[in-house]
């Protein structure tokens, strides 16, 4: 089992997850984390810490798999970060939405630190 984000990150990226991951596992992209699969250690520390409750057990993905897939392919591709950053200014308006990554996920890469 691993963790992975999900669609409640896009747009929000609190990034309280970060500085308690014991491993550095998780990569940034310009509008939502992921968590790269093959260097999580199934801690689960990471989970309770975000407030929209985007990071979840794989065993909880859909179906299709769809959010492990996201996850291992952006990890692959985005910088890791290690540091909390700030939020997007409008982080607690988008925090409520749903259906958000069909919207306005961004494939471009964060920052990273």
């Amino acid at each position: 089992m691993t963790y992975i984000v999900t669609d409640a990150c896009v747009r929000c990226k609190y990034m309280d997850c970060i500085e308690v991951c014991p491993v550095d596992c998780f990569y940034e992209g310009e509008n939502m984390l992921v968590i790269a699969p093959e260097e999580c250690i199934d801690c689960g520390v990471c989970e309770p810490e975000c407030p929209v409750e985007a990071i979840l057990p794989d065993t909880e993905d859909t179906p299709d798999g769809k959010w492990l897939a996201v996850n291992t392919d952006y990890a692959k591709l985005w910088p890791n970060i290690r540091r909390k950053g700030e939020p997007p200014p409008d982080a607690d308006e988008m925090a409520k939405e749903t259906g958000k990554f069909e919207k306005y996920f961004s494939p471009k890469p964060g920052e990273g630190s």
